[in-house]
C-alpha cells in the first residue's frame, strides 16, 4: 500500500528546510539534479496492496541505496547515519528535518528483490543520464573483472563440516533421532587436524580428512532413509546438493565452492597476487574520454571475455537507445573484429602503419584507464565484496556500484568547480593589489 501523499508546502515555524543548508554542497546539487519522477512512476505500480501499513517513500528508499554505495557504507550503517546527517535526509526527499530512523534496514532488503534487476537498471540508466553530454560519447572501453562473493576461502574440509552441522540441524528440526551425532567425535578429529604440517601427524591429519567425509556421507544418507516424505521433500534440495560436494572430486568443473551460494565459480584471471577469484564475472563499459560508465552487466557463467562483449552491446543498447560506433578492447577479445555495427579494436591489429598505428597506440593507452576505474569501483563502491545474495545479488550489486560511481564523478567535478571560482577570486584580487603594493607610498598608506 502507498503512504498518502503529505503536504510539501508545509515547513517549520521560522525558515525553510532548504535555507538551512549550503545550496553548492555536492549532495544538495544531485538531488536537484536527479530525476526522482523516473522512479515514482516506475516502482508504484509494485505497491498495488491496499493491505498492510504504508510503504516508505519511495525516493527515500532509492535515495537510501545510493547513499549507501556512494559513502561505502552497509545497510545498518546507512540508516543510522541518515538520522545524523541533514544532507542525507534532504537528499531523500524529506522537506525538515526528521527524527529517528527512516526505515528499518531490513527494509532495504525487501525493497532491493521488489524492483529487481530492472529496477535497478532503470537507476543506473538515470545516474548515466545526470553526467550529461560526457555520456553520449560513440567511443567506449570495455574490460572484465570479478566480483567476489563474500564467502571463504572453500576447501572440502570445510564444506563437510558445514554439511555434518546442517544435517544435525535438519534432524532436530524435523525430530529425527539419529544414531550418532558425531559432536564429540568430531572434536577429536579437529584436534588431530591442526598439527598436519608436522612429520609426525601428516597421516593422522589425513585419516581424520577422509573420516570426516565419510561421517558426512553417512548422515546425508541416514536423513534420506528416516525423513518422512514430506519433510525429505522440503529438504531434497539440501540434500541433493550435500550429495553433489560429497561426489565432487580435485579436477572436476563445474564444482561447488559454498553451500549457501552454490553458483560462485572459480575465476583466474591471471594475477601475480591472486591466482583465483571466487565469485562472477563482471563486464564493465567506459566512455574513452569522459570516464563514465555507460554499460555494467553481470555475467552468470564463467565465460570468454569475448562470449561477454555481444551481451554487453546489446544492454548499452537497450539502455541508451543508440549504439556503439567503436568498442576498443584488449587481447582477452581477441578474434572479433565487428559485432552489429560497432567496430571492436584490439592491439596488434595487422596492416596498419603510419598514421594509423599512432592512433591505435594512442587508442589503448586510454584503454588502460579503465584499470583503475575497476579499481575505484572494488575499493570505493562495494564492488570488491559482494554481499548480497544469490545471482540476483550479483546483477544488483554490480549496478548500484556503477551508479554510486557515475554519481559521485559528478560531485567530484561540482567541487573542483567551486575550488575553481575560489582560485580564480584569490588570483584576481592578487592581480590588482601587487601594484598597488608594490608602491612604497601605497605600503606606508597601508
Amino acid at each position: 500500500m502507498l503512504v498518502k501523499p503529505s503536504n510539501p508546502l508545509q515547513q517549520t515555524f521560522f525558515t525553510t528546510f532548504e535555507e538551512q543548508l549550503r545550496h553548492q554542497h555536492p549532495l544538495y546539487r544531485l538531488a536537484h539534479t536527479i530525476d526522482w519522477s523516473v522512479f515514482e512512476k516506475a516502482f508504484t505500480p509494485l505497491y498495488c496492496s491496499d493491505n498492510g501499513a504504508p510503504a516508505k517513500p519511495i525516493r527515500r528508499m532509492v535515495g537510501l541505496l545510493l547513499l549507501k554505495h556512494i559513502r561505502n557504507l552497509s545497510d545498518e550503517r546507512v540508516v543510522e547515519q541518515w538520522e545524523e546527517n541533514l544532507y542525507y535526509q534532504y537528499f531523500c526527499g524529506e522537506r525538515y528535518a526528521a527524527q529517528g530512523t527512516p526505515c528499518d534496514a531490513s527494509e532495504l532488503v525487501h525493497f532491493r528483490r521488489r524492483i529487481g534487476k530492472a529496477g535497478m537498471e532503470l537507476i543506473f540508466r538515470e545516474s548515466v543520464h545526470i553526467n550529461g553530454k560526457d555520456s553520449t560519447e560513440p567511443t567506449v572501453c570495455v574490460d572484465t573483472t570479478v566480483q567476489e562473493k563474500n564467502i571463504t576461502f572453500p576447501t572440502d574440509d570445510k564444506l563437510y563440516k558445514k554439511i555434518i552441522a546442517k544435517c544435525v540441524a535438519i534432524a532436530r528440526q524435523e525430530h529425527v533421532e539419529l544414531r550418532q551425532s558425531y559432536t564429540r567425535t568430531m572434536r577429536k578429529l579437529r584436534y588431530q587436524q591442526r598439527f598436519r604440517r608436522r612429520k609426525t601427524h601428516q597421516s593422522l591429519a589425513r585419516k581424520a580428512d577422509r573420516k570426516i567425509k565419510t561421517i558426512a556421507g553417512r548422515l546425508v544418507r541416514e536423513l534420506e532413509r528416516k525423513l518422512p516424505a514430506d519433510a525429505l521433500a522440503r529438504h531434497s534440495v539440501s540434500l541433493q546438493l550435500f550429495q553433489r560436494v560429497l561426489a565432487q572430486h580435485r579436477h572436476d568443473k563445474n564444482k561447488i565452492y559454498s553451500l549457501h551460494e552454490p553458483h560462485v565459480a572459480c575465476i583466474a584471471k591471471g594475477k601475480a597476487h591472486k591466482q583465483y577469484e571466487f565469485g562472477n564475472k563482471v563486464s564493465v563499459m567506459l566512455t574513452k574520454n569522459s570516464g563514465v560508465i555507460v554499460g555494467a552487466l553481470s555475467v552468470e557463467s564463467n565465460a570468454y571475455d569475448g562470449h561477454t562483449l555481444a551481451p554487453a552491446l546489446e544492454q548499452y543498447q537497450r539502455l541508451h537507445q543508440r549504439e556503439v560506433q567503436q568498442a576498443i578492447v584488449d587481447l582477452g577479445y581477441r578474434g572479433m573484429d565487428t559485432i552489429g555495427r560497432t567496430e571492436i579494436i584490439t592491439p596488434k591489429k595487422k596492416g596498419q602503419t603510419g598514421y594509423e598505428k599512432t592512433q591505435l597506440r594512442h587508442a589503448h593507452r586510454r584503454r588502460s584507464a579503465i584499470e583503475a576505474n575497476i579499481s575505484h569501483l572494488k575499493n570505493y563502491y562495494r564492488l570488491g565484496r559482494n554481499f548480497y545474495r544469490a545471482i540476483a545479488g550479483d546483477a544488483t550489486n554490480l549496478l548500484l556500484a556503477a551508479s554510486a560511481y557515475n554519481c559521485k564523478r559528478m560531485m567530484n567535478q561540482w567541487k573542483e568547480e567551486a575550488k575553481n571560482i575560489v582560485v580564480f577570486i584569490f588570483s584576481s584580487l592578487q592581480k590588482f593589489f601587487d601594484p598597488i603594493l608594490a608602491n612604497p607610498l601605497a605600503k606606508l598608506a597601508f
